[in-house]
């Protein structure tokens, strides 16, 4: 009988759809740390959590029962995700349940912020009639600017615009028809977006691209008295450069839920004038709360009663015969929408996967889902998967085609992928050596054979002699070694231009980059960092 233990507090409906279930015994077990926790994983099958209990990788090693674990929330910050899979441990979360509520939250500081609410209201308990101390602002009229438009995103942008606000936002994977739909003016970048916004609030995962992603030099783009808004992660506002913009009164105010370290009982933006703090209350509703453990619990259940993974976050629902049969194309469209999301900036609006010879026999849907996961890999903080990839491009207005045919060219199997964004179409076509050797072969119009992975070089250049040896001189001057190079010519040669790709031992620094730039007959260049050969994704 499958035995499940509750690590975290959870509402008490989702205890009794867990009393309910045949067939399940459960206990509940809260605060436990060290080998209190770790002995006592060892003694269930399942376990459901929220952000409170931290199953590190010292925690989950070496425990060959727990098979699943349930995250009554949406973010699995607080569980090592590569151990729980090393040990075979499935990750589910729940990332409906507490939607609305953080969405109104995030608006419930806006206006907090706008009205001065929390200062005037301690001028009464302190005795005082402060009126004049305390005139706000109203929010009809200003422009709000949304960075990350996902469910939260997108809810605080329905809700903002029933208030009258003006919508900027950004987001890489919003597509156009949606953001019409959504009364939305989006931007290419969110810099270009920040001198627009009155307001700014964020609804992004914590990656290495979003840690201190607003910063001093961001907030000097923002208008004078600008106020800022994060219910999202702890870390995206770079903390000390809201100090200073509040004590140069370029800030206008700052409203924060999420902080680098919880629990936070101390900072320096505590007490200051202009800003209003609640101690990550974006889901500490009745309702969101009742609604993540009920998923996580029937999460469980499905899993232990009739083997179903629904929101798993590391892993596939797979079986291990078609996952041994398909993981080299399930990695080879995995690392294509990798390197897709490092070429290409612009914001997708759809994407035509056509799959050529004997790929086109498979499951190519489970194909498209992994690379739909590998372009949105990113902008999820690493949280998209094959099962949840295609939800997260229909969230965000993407359309996904898929092209079959049996008919084979040069390669027993091609997967050629059309992404189409506001700067134009792009088009890589991928293949595989052997069973697991992945290989891009084109770009655009250009043919070519190029690893996919570690650090690449990807450069458009004359079809002159003399350019690639100057290239060759650039990186051995700045002691960065090549470990490949592959040349391509288009399809039409009359062309005169060549694409070039390196796989270079280092990341050039800015020196190199400066030498690289002044190389004649060098027109584009873009860098992609992918993993090593033989690394593959959590959920596989």
């Amino acid at each position: 009988m499958p035995r499940i233990v509750v690590l975290d507090s959870i509402s008490q409906d989702g205890l009794d759809l867990l009393e309910a279930a045949p067939g399940i015994e459960y206990e509940v077990k809260t605060g436990l740390k060290g080998d209190d926790l770790r002995n006592t994983l060892m003694e269930f099958d399942g376990a459901i959590c929220r952000s409170g209990v931290k199953l590190t990788a010292e925690i989950l090693a070496g425990n060959n029962r727990l098979k699943a674990i349930a995250r009554a929330g949406v973010g699995t910050d607080n569980i090592d995700k590569a151990t729980a899979t090393r040990q075979g441990i499935i990750v589910m979360n729940t990332p409906s349940g507490n939607t609305l509520s953080t969405a109104e939250h995030t608006l419930a500081l806006m206006l907090g912020l706008s009205r001065n609410v929390a200062p005037a209201y301690q001028s009464l308990i302190e005795g005082r009639w402060d009126r004049k101390l305390f005139m706000g602002t109203q929010l009809a009229g200003k422009t709000l600017g949304i960075i990350g438009l996902g469910r939260i995103g997108q809810c605080i942008a329905i809700r903002a615009r029933a208030m009258e606000m003006k919508l900027v936002g950004y987001d890489p994977f919003l597509s156009d028809n949606m953001a019409n739909e959504l009364g939305i003016k989006v931007f290419r970048s969110y810099k270009e977006m920040l001198p627009y916004c009155d307001y700014l609030t964020v609804h992004t995962p914590l990656t290495d691209e979003t840690r201190g992603m607003i910063s001093t030099e961001e907030i000097a783009m923002l208008p004078k008295g600008a106020k800022l808004i994060n219910c999202a992660r702890g870390g995206i506002y770079d903390q000390d450069a809201l100090v200073e913009g509040l004590k140069s009164g370029h800030l206008g105010g700052v409203a924060l839920d999420v902080y680098p370290e919880e629990p936070c009982k101390e900072n320096p933006l505590f007490g200051m004038p202009h800003v209003l703090c609640t101690p990550h209350l974006g889901a500490s509703t009745e309702e969101a709360q009742t609604n993540v453990a009920l998923e996580a619990v029937q999460l469980l259940i499905d899993y232990f009663t009739t083997g179903t993974i629904n929101s798993a976050v590391n892993m596939t629902p797979l079986d291990g015969k078609v996952l041994a049969e398909m993981k080299g194309s399930l990695l080879l469209a995995w690392r294509l929408g990798l390197l897709a999301s490092q070429l290409e900036k612009g914001r997708v609006t759809k994407c035509t996967i056509n799959y050529r010879g004997e790929i086109a026999t498979k499951v190519t849907s489970l194909v498209s889902g992994a690379f739909a996961a590998g372009l949105l890999d990113k902008a999820t903080g690493g949280e998209a998967n094959i099962i949840n990839s295609k939800m997260l491009f229909k969230e965000r207005g993407i359309e996904l085609y898929e092209q079959k045919s049996t008919d084979k060219s040069t390669f027993s199997s091609l997967i050629t992928v059309e992404l189409t964004t506001e700067n134009g179409v792009t088009t890589m076509s991928g293949t595989l050596f052997g069973n697991a050797m992945a290989r891009l072969v084109q770009v655009n119009d250009f043919r070519l054979e190029a690893y996919l992975d570690g650090n690449l070089c990807i450069f458009m250049h004359d079809d002159v002699p003399g350019v690639i040896g100057q290239i060759g001189n650039v990186f051995g001057r700045n002691n960065i070694n090549i470990s490949q190079l592959s040349v391509g010519r288009p399809s039409c040669r009359t062309a005169g231009k060549a694409l070039g790709v390196l796989g270079l031992d280092a990341v050039p620094d800015a020196s190199a980059m400066a030498d690289f730039q002044k190389v004649k007959g060098v027109t584009k260049v873009v860098f992609a960092t992918l993993p090593a050969a033989n690394d593959t994704p959590a959920w596989l």
